[in-house]
C-alpha cells in the first residue's frame, strides 16, 4: 500500500467517525424530545457504514496488484432504530396519554456515551495512522537529500 492509499483510507475513517459522532450527539441532544416533525417521540438514529474500494481512477487499478483489497469506509445512510419508545409514567406531561404514560425516545444515554467513546477512539486511531503515514513520507523525502 502506498502513502496516498493509506492516507485516503485513514481520511475515509475520519469522515465516517465524525459522522458517527454527530449522529450520537444528535441522539443525546434529543433524549427527552417527545414531539418530532414525524409525530411521536424522537427515534434514535445510527449511521450505516460500508466498505468502499480505495481506487480513484482506472490507472490505479492497473498499477498495483498489492492494493487490490484495500478498502476505506463510508457512511451509506442514517437509519432509525426500530425499538419501541420507552413508556414513562408522568400524568402531568402535556404529551401523556389517557393512562398518564408518555412515549419517550428510545435513546439510552449510557449506550450513547459508550458509542461516543468508541467513535472517539476510532477517530484517534485514524489520526495516528494518518500521522504515521505522513511521517514516513517525510522521512523518505529526507533520505533523498
Amino acid at each position: 500500500m502506498d502513502f496516498f492509499s493509506s492516507m485516503r483510507v485513514s481520511a475515509s475513517g475520519l469522515d465516517a467517525q465524525m459522522k458517527r459522532m454527530n449522529t450520537i450527539s444528535s441522539n443525546i441532544a434529543n433524549a427527552e424530545t417527545t414531539r418530532s416533525p414525524d409525530g411521536g417521540p424522537y427515534k434514535r438514529k445510527d449511521p450505516l457504514l460500508a466498505a468502499q474500494t480505495d481506487r480513484e481512477n482506472f490507472g490505479e487499478i492497473l498499477q498495483n496488484k498489492l492494493d487490490e483489497h484495500v478498502q476505506g469506509v463510508q457512511v451509506v445512510d442514517i437509519v432509525e432504530d426500530t425499538r419501541a419508545p420507552r413508556m414513562v409514567y408522568n400524568p402531568s406531561h402535556p404529551d401523556a396519554n389517557a393512562d398518564g404514560y408518555v412515549a419517550m425516545p428510545n435513546v439510552n444515554t449510557v449506550e450513547e456515551m459508550a458509542n461516543m467513546i468508541s467513535a472517539q477512539r476510532s477517530y484517534e486511531a485514524n489520526v495516528t495512522s494518518l500521522n504515521a503515514a505522513k511521517s514516513m513520507a517525510q522521512k523518505a523525502l529526507e533520505i533523498g537529500r
